[in-house]
């Protein structure tokens, strides 16, 4: 059962925003229970979750700074996107009332494959468990009610890794190139998969190489409005270890999410293209690479997410020490070396270590980069819930105070 004292500020914050909480007589879309009747439970500091991925939360609120990075502009950027739509109704419920339908979802949903994904944590109904998993089970059970335990089966897997009770494959954990230990986010049973993948297994693909041209005319437009109303520019250097790489991202998806502001209508091929995808990570946009650049070696962490990067300004070749005339950007993947060419795409994983170099003394390299969800492995449900899975879990660090929310979300 869940009880009241699991039930911090910040998990009631999130009730109020999922539609599937409100009584069946309501017909507002948002909100469930009214803000004068939320439980005074006392905050306690969390930790990372168990290695799962899924940040940290804070025991008070702090405001978001603005770092190095910018980041907190493109996180109030989407809070403020957000504020607009939230809503209430007119009835109100009492403290009883919260805890009797907490407590009764609780019971149905904890004898579903998530909810028994859940209890397998060593905190379970415990005031050390993190009320976001507390909370999953009644989530998603009432957020997709048809959805089998067979069709989550994997989810629950992923849940179970989440919160310190899963294991990864040993194919994974056997692979040299895959760093097992930098795993964040995992999914079980997603099958063979391999550094670099076909492109032409997806649509995506097709559609950016066919429109390359547009998508470059809409890039040099872009470049006209790099700078926002306030003065900053739109590149950003949006994770840390892109600091000194020369690395910078003009961001027109953070966290799956459009920018306020963004000057969408610019480059609206783009745009449509990259949502015909379900976009996941940090960021999605297009990337420069200064020359004479690149960005270490490092694992990204999420099995669930593939990698495409579409080629846009390419750096001519280079001359090495044997005389010979060689591509001058690379991107190596766990063993595989490959070049950007222009209108062409690259698929990868990056749960293989992976690098990349600009070798040219003087030309950047620009692509476009989209990480979305496996749509090769992953059914359509799959993405559904862990997009969902993904918005509840931010709205939950926000609800907390947490500052930096897109650093890790998931």
């Amino acid at each position: 059962m869940v009880k009241s004292s699991f039930l911090t500020a910040a998990a009631v914050a999130i009730i109020h925003q999922v539609e599937c909480f409100a009584p069946p007589s309501t017909s507002i879309q948002s909100a469930a229970f009214s803000t004068n009747t939320s439980f005074h439970a006392k905050k306690k500091e969390k930790s990372s979750g168990g290695g799962g991925g899924f940040g940290s939360s804070a025991p008070s609120k702090k405001k978001a700074s603005r770092g190095k990075s910018g980041r907190s502009d493109l996180i109030s950027a989407h809070d403020d996107s957000k504020k607009k739509e939230s809503k209430s109704f007119s009835r109100t419920f009492v403290k009883s009332e919260q805890e009797d339908m907490l407590n009764d979802l609780a019971a149905k949903s904890a004898t579903t494959v998530i909810g028994k994904a859940v209890a397998k944590s060593p905190h379970y109904n415990t005031p050390e468990m993190d009320p976001f998993w507390q909370l999953l089970p009644s989530l998603i059970s009432t957020k997709f009610p048809s959805a089998s335990d067979k069709d989550l089966e994997r989810v629950a897997g992923m849940v179970e890794f989440s919160i310190g009770a899963g294991k990864v494959e040993d194919g994974v954990v056997e692979n040299p190139w895959r760093p097992h230990t930098e795993l964040h986010a995992y999914m079980p049973n997603l099958g063979e998969t391999q550094p670099f993948l076909d492109p032409d297994q997806l649509d995506l693909c097709k559609q950016l190489s066919e429109n390359y041209d547009v998508i470059s005319s809409e890039y040099e437009a872009l470049l006209e409005e790099r700078f926002d109303r306030k003065g900053n520019d739109r590149f950003q250097s949006v994770t840390s270890m892109n600091y000194e790489a020369g690395w910078k991202t003009m961001v027109l998806f953070y966290n799956g999410h459009r920018i306020k502001d963004f000057p969408y209508h610019l480059c609206p091929v783009t745009t449509k293209i990259m949502e015909s995808v379900p976009i996941a990570g940090r960021i999605a946009g297009f990337n420069r690479q200064q020359p004479q650049s690149g960005i270490p070696l490092h694992s990204d962490g999420n099995n669930m997410w593939l990698t495409c990067q579409m080629g846009i300004k390419v750096p001519p070749t280079i001359t090495n020490e044997a005389g010979e005339d060689v591509p001058s950007a690379r991107i190596r993947v766990g063993p595989e070396t490959r070049h950007w060419e222009e209108g062409h795409c690259l698929l990868y994983d990056t749960t293989y270590e992976h690098e990349t170099f600009n070798a040219h003394p003087t030309e950047e390299r620009v692509v476009l980069h989209v990480d979305f969800f496996n749509t090769l492995k992953m059914t359509p449900l799959e993405i559904k819930v862990l997009q969902y899975i993904y918005d509840m879990r931010e709205q939950f660090m926000k609800a907390e105070g947490v500052a930096k929310v897109g650093a890790q979300v998931l």
